[in-house]
């Protein structure tokens, strides 16, 4: 009999209670479970984790909601402050220094990081918790971890839908130290900030996260399009809250019929691009198009602000779809791209 086999009869000591939330161990979801049970993490308390009810569209109700998917999926480093439903300011980052899901500076403003690994399968209850943790903080500090079992609140719940809140884009994550680390030692700032007191391993995430930077600009002719440029591959992706059947049935009319003065379908900003296809993100639909190497945001913004005024005629339309059209339908539902 091996040494390490339990007598019989004798049972282990660790309180487990499959109701308290735990936090996942190091190794992974197939580690041991840290309550001391024996038996692996996804096979005791992972597996209140794994069988929560996912959200498919966890925006829906938020002002702004394809802002918000944009600033969870695509956008790299931008901002966007709101205030809750008891009058705190937030803001809200796409990442924050050492991938904090929150954080609460020295002067008691909260930061939250929207694009945090999930705790849930619901993105709006995640981020509620890491705001809920920072608001309750005895102090200055990150939040290095959030458990959203904890509680049952959304960001539906904590935010003032009153507001209409603002993405800013930035060109890098200059922003999280803005006149902190540059500030000699006894200066003004706070030496209990965590910007401060945490400066070497803030800085050193700083660069790691500007260096992974994709540049991306926001366009003007409708709400949630951005410009980026990934290695020489240009790119225009807009998120949009139409239904995808409409959608589709939108650009396809558009596809199906060439646009004025070029060889190329309507469906696209003109010569040297094209359709790329799509992408599902948080419930609602992202199309891609691929623009000329070396192009700007500014050469963008004309050709697609006509293709806006295009989009929206095709949409009114309530027809059927003609022979051509349902041809470029079922051309456009295979495009289905992966482009994040």
């Amino acid at each position: 009999m091996s040494s390490r086999r339990r007598p019989t009869g004798q049972r282990s000591t660790a309180t487990v209670d499959p109701a308290t939330p735990i936090e996942p161990p190091r190794g992974g979801l197939r580690a041991p479970c840290p309550c001391g049970s024996g038996k692996r993490y996804k096979q005791c308390h992972g597996k209140a984790r794994a069988g929560a009810e996912f959200v498919a569209r966890p925006f829906e109700g938020l002002p702004r909601e394809t802002d918000w998917v944009a600033f969870r999926e695509i956008v790299p480093a931008a901002t966007m402050r709101t205030r809750t439903v008891d009058g705190d300011e937030v803001t809200f980052a796409t990442v924050l220094p050492v991938a904090w899901p929150a954080l609460r500076r020295a002067d008691g403003s909260v930061f939250v990081g929207v694009q945090a690994a999930d705790a849930s399968a619901d993105a709006s209850r995640d981020l509620a918790a890491a705001l809920d943790e920072a608001l309750a903080a005895d102090g200055p500090g990150p939040v290095e971890h959030v458990d959203a079992r904890r509680s049952t609140a959304r960001l539906q719940d904590r935010l003032d839908l009153e507001v209409e809140p603002e993405l800013v884009v930035h060109e890098g994550f200059d922003f999280w130290v803005d006149g902190v680390l540059d500030a000699d030692p006894g200066d003004a700032e706070d030496p209990s900030d965590p910007l401060t007191a945490l400066a070497p391993q803030v800085r050193a995430s700083l660069e790691r996260a500007n260096e992974a930077v994709v540049p991306t600009e926001k366009l003007t002719a409708a709400d949630s399009a951005y410009w980026c440029r990934i290695g020489d591959n240009v790119h225009l992706r807009w998120i949009i809250n139409t239904p995808e059947d409409e959608f589709l049935d939108a650009l396809a009319r558009l596809h199906a019929q060439p646009l004025e003065g070029s060889e190329q379908p309507a469906s696209t900003l003109g010569d040297g691009t094209r359709f790329a296809g799509f992408f599902r993100a948080y419930g609602l639909v992202v199309p891609v198009w691929d623009l000329p190497t070396g192009s700007s945001a500014e050469f963008a913004e004309e050709p697609f602000a006509r293709l806006v005024d295009r989009f929206r005629g095709a949409l009114a339309e309530t027809g059927p779809l003609d022979a051509d059209a349902r041809r470029a339908r079922a051309g456009l539902l295979a495009r289905q791209v992966t482009l994040r």
